[in-house]
């Protein structure tokens, strides 16, 4: 199966939905609006649960296939407004910045947006409407599910990026690290 043209529903399940509502100041209001309108994008503050990566289309969905090629995977991932964002650890944006500036191999990365503290993200709706043939609201690529889900860390998201840049899988890659985070 192939998670970026299977056409089904998309949904977050209920213990995602507690997981994202508890990056807003209120959950419980942002899990209300979700009850009422399941099928509205949200705005969610980054930094405190998440920090989100947001990586050109093409790009992104290179960046994803070396997660998953090189283990363990990766968190929720989504698509906006032609971008990917793929979530992870808190301090991630920040950290990666300063990596993709620092490090000479890095060069070959194109620009990313990395939010963090004091950002925030257009998040998808939890559940995609069955007749919704727009995806102005963007979509769920992996879905978060769980109340703690696996997210990236710096290091994990900054060989990753090298390594789709580079177009080399990781055992070529010269990364001795490929499932570390």
């Amino acid at each position: 199966m192939d998670i970026w043209t299977y056409q089904s529903v998309e949904y977050v399940s209920v213990a995602g939905e507690a997981w994202l509502a508890s990056a807003s100041e209120y959950p419980s209001s942002m899990r209300a609006l979700w009850e009422a309108r399941p099928w509205v994008p949200a705005v969610l503050p980054c930094g405190r649960v998440f920090d989100v990566i947001s990586l050109p289309a093409v790009f992104g969905r290179r960046v994803l296939d070396e997660l998953w090629a090189s283990g363990p995977g990766c968190g929720p991932v989504a698509t906006f407004r032609g971008r990917t964002l793929l979530f992870a650890q808190p301090g991630t944006a920040a950290r990666l910045r300063t990596l993709l500036a620092w490090e000479e191999w890095a060069r070959d990365v194109p620009p990313l947006l990395c939010h963090g503290i004091g950002d925030a993200v257009t998040v998808p709706p939890v559940q995609r409407a069955v007749d919704a043939a727009d995806s102005a609201a963007g979509r769920w690529i992996v879905a978060p599910d769980t109340r703690e889900p696996w997210l990236p860390g710096a290091s994990v998201l900054l060989w990753a990026c090298v390594r789709a840049a580079r177009g080399r899988p990781a055992r070529e890659s010269g990364d001795p690290r490929p499932n570390t985070r």
